[in-house]
């Protein structure tokens, strides 16, 4: 599997060291250059300031170094294979896109709604327009033999607490959006949640999904580490990124966006970077090394968790569709829960608006057929909540003008939570990986039973073998 770090400093010596480090981990990665939040909001003049003043960025801003300055930081680094991404969190991405085509890359995330909604108040018919325009950009590289890659941020909807039907709806959506505007490489993201059963129904559907509608573009799944409270204790932490990496395998992900033991304290040292991608490649490797579930037959069955010429696989963003994956639920037995259903009525009735996809989804959240729990943007209705059963697993508490009313129903709805219940339901994992850290007897003897047994998703204590108790190398802050 492939593993790829969030990383971004403004110094363009620290930034190749990065790249550099990333690069040279055990673990098969892909590098990342994320983008200051001067950058991402478009105040340049604020970003040449800080430059020039010497004050500190959150990330690289590629938008005010000079083209030939990012060049060097990527000359002899990135490749076919070691394709480097940039990721930003920009409603209106056009500066951004032309920035990083100008220094030869061609490989970048966001989405009209994933990157508006969460991260702006930018209105969501400027942030289509902006995003379409963004999108041709990018496409146009394709008459110079490029082949421009385009990740949607769709399933990662504020990070926590928006269940699964709603994250691979709009995640579908914006990469059919990305097609309608000339992408033929694409990716969808997933964020992990609570409950691994819900995780694994959720990431099956939505490789299924893409399969069905996208059958014309190269694509594969990616999977978000948690992108929610994280545990403040070193083993919480590591152990939340280990099933995540356990998850990313069972489900057949192709490459997963790992987190830090620093991230519930600071930015992350380029070291603690390294380290939480080796530990994620070592946990994925443990989980991929079990016997494997037979595959439904299939444009996208497995090929086994062995198959040879990994690395060939990895020569250009667009070729991770041909990593192993399942496809069906049979196939990893998951449960039918309602998920399928729900995102189908969606991504169905949001398609039914309107031919062009970006004037479909404007008028979705007009209409409410699209509604972001816990979400304070204009655009959203705002009238969907959601709760956190006892086990993790998110339900609906009420699902607004959405047209998946009685689609999952399995008895009365959770009531809406108050301020402290959606508190501790936000704290949720959090408080259970720091929990089981504390008291590792709590668990060590059910995955020791399940490890033996070859049972899927029982958590590990035990530090993956590759996974070393202090960074193999520090090169500073990552800002």
């Amino acid at each position: 599997m492939v593993v790829q770090p969030r990383m971004g400093m403004a110094d363009p010596l620290r930034m190749r060291d990065g790249l550099r480090a990333t690069r040279d981990a055990e673990a098969v990665t892909v590098g990342t250059v994320t983008l200051d939040s001067y950058t991402r909001t478009g105040d340049l003049e604020a970003a040449r300031r800080a430059l020039a003043e010497g004050v500190g960025l959150n990330g690289y801003p590629i938008a005010t170094h000079p083209a030939d300055t990012t060049r060097a930081v990527l000359r002899g680094v990135a490749d076919a294979r070691f394709p480097v991404q940039v990721r930003h969190g920009s409603a209106m991405p056009e500066h951004i896109v032309r920035a990083l085509l100008a220094v030869g890359l061609d490989a970048t995330e966001g989405g009209p709604v994933s990157y508006c909604l969460p991260y702006s108040r930018t209105p969501l018919r400027e942030a289509v327009a902006a995003w379409q325009r963004s999108c041709e950009l990018l496409a146009s590289t394709r008459e110079y033999g490029a082949e421009p890659h385009l990740e949607t941020f769709g399933g990662c909807l504020m990070g926590q607490l928006c269940p699964p039907s709603l994250l691979i709806a709009v995640s579908v959506l914006e990469a059919l959006f990305f097609r309608q505007h000339g992408l033929t490489s694409v990716s969808l993201s997933y964020a992990q949640q609570a409950d691994p059963r819900q995780d694994e129904e959720a990431l099956t559907v939505l490789g299924r999904l893409a399969g069905e509608l996208l059958p014309d573009v190269d694509h594969h799944v990616v999977l978000y580490a948690y992108m929610g409270v994280f545990p403040r204790s070193p083993g919480g932490a590591r152990l939340l990124l280990e099933d995540a990496a356990r998850l990313a395998v069972r489900a057949g992900a192709a490459r997963l966006i790992v987190k830090t033991t620093a991230e519930a304290h600071r930015i992350p040292t380029v070291g603690e970077n390294v380290r939480a991608l080796e530990t994620a490649a070592a946990a994925a490797a443990g989980e991929g090394s079990r016997p494997a579930p037979t595959a439904v037959a299939g444009p996208h069955a497995v090929v086994g968790p062995h198959a040879a010429d990994r690395l060939d696989r990895l020569d250009r963003f667009d070729r991770f569709d041909r990593f192993d994956r399942f496809d069906g639920l049979e196939a990893l037995d998951v449960a039918d829960t309602g998920i399928e259903a729900e995102a189908r009525a969606l991504i169905g009735a949001v398609l039914e608006l309107d031919a062009d996809v970006g004037r479909a989804l404007v008028r979705a959240f007009a209409a409410g057929y699209l509604d972001v729990p816990y979400c304070l943007h204009p655009d959203n209705a705002g009238r969907a909540r959601t709760s956190l059963a006892s086990d993790g697993r998110l339900l609906w508490s009420s699902v607004g003008s959405m047209p998946i009313a009685g689609l999952a129903d399995d008895g009365p709805r959770p009531p809406i939570l108050g301020s402290a219940g959606l508190i501790s339901a936000l704290s949720h994992v959090q408080r259970t990986y720091d929990d089981r850290a504390a008291d590792p007897s709590a668990v060590a003897p059910s995955a020791a039973a399940a490890a033996s047994a070859g049972v899927p998703g029982t958590p590990r204590t035990s530090v993956p073998p590759h996974t070393t108790p202090t960074p193999r190398r520090e090169l500073g802050l990552t800002t």
